[in-house]
């Protein structure tokens, strides 16, 4: 199934967790702390939706001024022009254009920092719907991880799974933010 059919079919709980993910992979923690770290409480919100507005405010705060400095302004920027533009209504509807969103921007970083990177291909919006599958390794990577985060998060449903699903997914996410960092730090290193 395509990563746009996931997002399709989740639930309030799956597309919460699932644009949180993707905003953090796009900002690999730093040494210092700062970074993916700022969206962590987020998660706490999506098993009910409890506090889930007042944990976006609180998030939008967190990332003001942060700069990972391997991902850069700009990438920061984004992921804060996102949390800001996060629906405060914890519904499907809003939070699947949302998530949709989230989705789109960590493909486009891990784009971005692709190496080689992966100018050619057959396009984003095609990898999301499953018509191409010709991506850069970290594109690839990001839209499996994606995926992975979505089937888990439908198949954990309900009370007894839903928190560790969402460990779950959260360790998958976590892991993507080291591959990133793995990726941007032989990136610098290569340049000097």
């Amino acid at each position: 199934m395509s990563v746009l059919e996931l997002i399709t079919r989740a639930d309030e709980r799956g597309l919460a967790a699932s644009g949180i993910a993707c905003l953090e992979r796009c900002l690999p923690s730093s040494d210092d702390g700062t970074g993916a770290e700022a969206l962590r409480p987020l998660w706490a919100s999506c098993g009910n939706g409890r506090d889930w507005a007042a944990r976006l405010v609180a998030a939008g705060e967190a990332l003001e001024g942060v700069t990972p400095p391997d991902a850069g302004s700009a990438v920061a920027d984004r992921v804060r022009d996102l949390v800001r533009a996060a629906p405060k209504e914890f519904a499907e509807g809003p939070l699947r254009i949302w998530a949709d969103a989230c989705s789109l921007l960590a493909l486009e970083v891990h784009q971005e920092f692709d190496l080689p990177a992966a100018d050619g291909g057959e396009g984003l919006e095609r990898l999301r719907t499953g018509e191409a599958e010709d991506g850069g390794p970290l594109v690839m990577g990001e839209l499996r991880r994606q995926i992975a985060i979505l089937e888990l998060l439908a198949e954990t449903e309900g009370p007894a799974g839903g928190g560790a699903g969402l460990r779950r997914a959260l360790d998958l996410s976590t892991e993507g933010q080291r591959v990133l960092k793995a990726a941007l730090s032989r990136r610098a290193r290569g340049r000097t």
